[in-house]
């Protein structure tokens, strides 16, 4: 494949056992529960996870019965496509606090039958009347975040229910309205409430608190939902309904658009500019693949807006330079590689990235040999860590840009029989997203995605600054790492800015240290996103702390959510691995 570039305490077992088939018994993984939220995690309490295998077809997703719609629809013959439409809207339901038809993702997609990789943005926009000045306060200053994320003012126009629509329409295979059987039904009769879901509940009441809708599902008689309560959701299933018989026409135009609308400027504490001509000129946009070489492979994904390929393009390439496979897991100079090659990287995105419709975003350069290899230089050189890292320069210059990115998103794969491949990565960014409802789904907060000052102190403008119409800066990396022309890896995580480190992590142990996916996944986290060494508490890594300090890092020992979903794809076929940091589920053939 060519290179191509374009201008983001519980510790539970899940007791879901998986449905016996009249011919096939699934292979399934059962993981634990960890809380996706803007707060201090409450404690990851990993529990084992193993490797699945699968001989045609597998779907993996953060929800037992999320990766359970896939599931049936590949065993129905359906596409790629068709089992990650079932699988979103699913996980729209059973996981609100992460994802939905009120959110947007990131798709990476391969077409077997064309031997093409693509990617598809259905990132969220700003309205037409948004301002630089959106996140300043009376007197000019960056407002407190939560102030900026509850309400309508953080939402930005959906793009789930299109990217549903639009990728359907090209490579579905079963019909459109048979995908919507499994989430209408669970609505309807109801699921349980999982662990993860309630303790997300608990600690985030006060957003959950402040609007009566959201309220009253969420906190049913002042009191948060339980986990095992069985919930329904009627209007959830009426709005997929109305999807399945009429598309997403009805989402951007008529009465569930209108909804979407008066929730948002009727929220008084904190009213958002979204219009129905907002809603009604939003469009998924086709991007080519960012694609950077790593050993014998092509690391591929989303390009601007998100910075989540460029950064990891720019992470391995400075590896590149560097045998890690020699230096080991156990090496503490193989976690400084790693450690400076990110700082590297998040100095350079948090300059240069930002939505190209807006900005030059200057990806060819920024994952080019011709710079990553002195940057290695750099590293190789100093035998610790940099005491300083500068962002490159390339032609024009922006100011800094940093904004607020949270864990609460949610990754998906699935390999269909007839090769096709999904990686996708979604969200509604904060826990619980803005904690507006409208037609039974959360709306998202993505516009606090977007840098809160829009000028730097020197003057220059910040390439992730608001705009009317633009697209925030992510760091959603979803993956397809391609070796002789053909996929064979699909990965991504949620968790926010660390994203970028929790794929950089498990790329680096599968390919160099020649871990099988699910131990790649299972690795303890460390990562560095700029300022400090954020090390996984209670597992092994914590015993590196010391040895990074003495590296000259700032360490901190905390719980790391990532959410890693991963299918290796061979010759003798697939093998699946879940995060057994939250509630994911594998499922094949």
């Amino acid at each position: 494949m060519k290179f191509s570039f374009s201008i983001n305490l519980l510790s539970v077992l899940i007791l879901a056992a998986c449905a016996q088939q009249p011919v096939q018994k699934p292979q399934v993984a059962l993981s634990s529960v960890s809380v996706d939220n803007h707060a201090p995690e409450q404690g990851t309490g990993l529990t084992e996870q193993k490797l699945i295998r699968a001989k045609h077809y597998m779907a993996a997703s953060a929800n037992p019965l999320a990766t359970e719609a896939g599931y049936e629809i590949l065993k129905r013959g359906g596409s790629a496509i068709d089992a990650m439409i079932a699988m979103q809207t699913t996980l729209g339901l059973v996981e609100p606090q992460s994802s939905g038809l009120g959110g947007g993702a990131f798709l990476v997609y391969w077409d077997n039958k064309a031997k093409k990789l693509t990617t598809f943005d259905a990132r969220e926009t700003a309205p037409k009347a948004a301002t630089p000045e959106l996140f300043l306060d009376e007197n000019g200053k960056p407002m407190g975040f939560m102030k900026a994320v509850v309400g309508g003012r953080s939402v930005g126009v959906p793009g789930i229910p299109k990217l549903l629509e639009d990728v359907h329409k090209r490579y579905g295979k079963l019909p459109w309205a048979s995908l919507f059987k499994k989430p209408i039904t669970l609505a309807e009769q109801g699921f349980a409430v999982s662990p993860r879901m309630a303790k997300s509940i608990e600690q985030n009441l006060e957003p959950l608190q402040r609007y009566p809708q959201t309220a009253a599902y969420f906190l049913p008689d002042g009191k948060p939902l339980a986990a095992g309560t069985v919930l329904k959701n009627p209007e959830f299933a009426r709005s997929v309904r109305l999807l399945a018989e009429k598309g997403s026409a009805p989402f951007y135009q008529g009465m569930q658009a209108q909804n979407i609308v008066r929730a948002v400027t009727g929220a008084v504490d904190n009213p958002g500019k979204i219009s129905m001509a907002d809603l009604k000129n939003y469009q998924v946009i086709e991007r080519q693949p960012v694609c950077a070489p790593y050993r014998e492979y092509e690391v591929c994904g989303m390009g601007a807006p998100s910075s989540g390929a460029i950064a990891l393009g720019q992470i391995l390439g400075v590896l590149q330079n560097q045998d890690m496979k020699a230096l080991g897991s156990e090496n503490i100079h193989s976690w400084r590689w790693i450690g400076d090659a990110s700082r590297i990287a998040f100095a350079d995105r948090d300059y240069y990235v930002g939505d190209p419709a807006f900005v030059n975003v200057p990806t060819r350069a920024m994952i080019s040999q011709a710079y990553l290899k002195p940057r290695a230089e750099e590293i190789r050189k100093a035998d610790k860590a940099l005491e300083t890292i500068q962002a490159g320069k390339f032609g024009k210059e922006y100011a800094q840009g940093m904004a607020v990115e949270l864990p609460s998103t949610s990754h998906l794969v699935v390999v269909d029989k007839d090769g096709n491949v999904v990686s996708m990565t979604t969200s509604i960014e904060n826990a619980f997203g803005s904690g507006l409802m409208a037609n039974g789904y959360l709306l998202n907060n993505e516009l606090t995605d977007f840098a809160f000052n829009p000028v730097g102190e020197d003057g220059k403008t910040v390439a992730n600054s608001v705009a009317g119409g633009k697209r925030p800066r992510s760091s959603m990396a979803p993956t397809i790492v391609m070796k002789d022309g053909k996929p064979y890896l699909a990965v991504g995580s949620p968790g926010g800015s660390r994203i970028i480190g929790f794929v950089a992590k498990t790329l680096v142990a599968h390919i160099d240290w020649g871990m099988d996916i699910q131990t790649a996944i299972s690795l303890p986290n460390m990562l560095n996103r700029g300022s400090q060494y954020e090390i996984e508490d209670k597992t092994a890594a914590a015993d590196k702390a010391a040895a990074l300090e003495k590296l000259g890092y700032k360490v901190q020992i905390r719980d790391l959510n990532s959410g890693v979903q991963g299918i290796v794809i061979g010759k003798d076929g697939l093998l699946g691995g879940a995060d057994p940091r939250r509630e994911g589920r594998v499922m094949g053939d």
